[in-house]
């Protein structure tokens, strides 16, 4: 197992609000104190759905919860591109000629039954300087796992990435996106960072080349992780073009690693991560 120290992750102290089960209380008092017209009281039941629904406000009524990165503050415009690998294999090669052409280094998740099935894409992925990453051995729902099981899953992937690559890897990314903070504080006690996203290319969903394009271009920001997928039908076709609009744009683009902030370091609600 890893014995990676991670830099430490400060709590953010949460704000001075009013606690969400008091907020409908509050509201009603107001309301039987004045007579309100029609749009008042419209504008109170908005006020209530709002508090609610808010992140800021649900965050700070439900306690700390533990969070993966989903993108960082970043003082450059830099932007990871990121893939998941965990079933077909057609255009892995197509996606690293792509990203050769730019001299681009992305990261590949990938399961570790993927990597035993495809050695040779593992390889290749590595000699042409992507980073090659943890997506767990098989494809599971990681919340309903024991930490045990957790560190077994995960040092199994671990172990046939590295003996291809010859490097351990140090991120994951958990397989639909779910985890809790069972999983989070269990890979962290690896000494490996739990990597989400914030711009969702959808192309699992067969978007078309040009749809694929203007979500990832117009949701990117400084310090954007983006999700593809290998083997996803339209996502070479649409590669070059976002690539060449972030780079006119002036973003760096760069492996997940690179975009991680150094030293200790705080999650917001959003799953942004800033320093400390």
């Amino acid at each position: 197992m890893l014995n990676i120290r991670l830099p430490r992750r400060r709590a953010l102290a949460p704000r001075s609000l009013p606690k969400l089960k008091e907020l409908p209380r509050l509201l009603f008092i107001t309301v039987r104190r004045r007579k309100l017209t029609s749009a008042a009281l419209l504008f109170v039941v908005a006020a209530i759905l709002y508090v609610v629904t808010n992140p800021a406000f649900v965050g700070v009524s439900a306690g700390v919860r533990e969070l993966p990165v989903y993108s960082v503050e970043r003082d450059n415009k830099a932007v990871s591109l990121t893939f998941d690998a965990a079933w077909g294999n057609e255009d892995t090669q197509q996606l690293i000629d792509i990203l050769a052409k730019y001299k681009i280094s992305a990261t590949f998740f990938v399961v570790g039954a993927w990597a035993e099935k495809y050695p040779e894409s593992v390889k290749a992925l590595s000699d042409a300087g992507h980073e090659v990453m943890n997506h767990s051995n098989n494809h599971e729902h990681f919340t309903k796992l024991s930490a045990n099981e957790i560190i077994a899953n995960i040092t199994a992937a671990n172990k046939k990435i590295s003996d291809i690559t010859g490097v351990s890897p140090t991120l994951f990314r958990a397989p639909y996106g779910e985890y809790d903070d069972n999983v989070i504080l269990t890979l962290r006690s690896m000494g490996m960072y739990t990597i989400q996203w914030d711009v969702d290319s959808l192309d699992w969903k067969d978007l078309s080349a040009e749809d694929i394009t203007k979500r990832v271009t117009s949701k990117v920001k400084p310090g954007s992780i983006v999700l593809f997928h290998n083997a996803a039908k339209h996502t070479p076709e649409a590669l070059s073009s976002i690539i060449e609009h972030l780079i006119q744009n002036g973003y760096a683009i760069v492996p997940a690693s690179q975009i991680l902030l150094p030293g200790d370091y705080t999650i917001d609600h959003t799953g942004r991560m800033h320093k400390a």
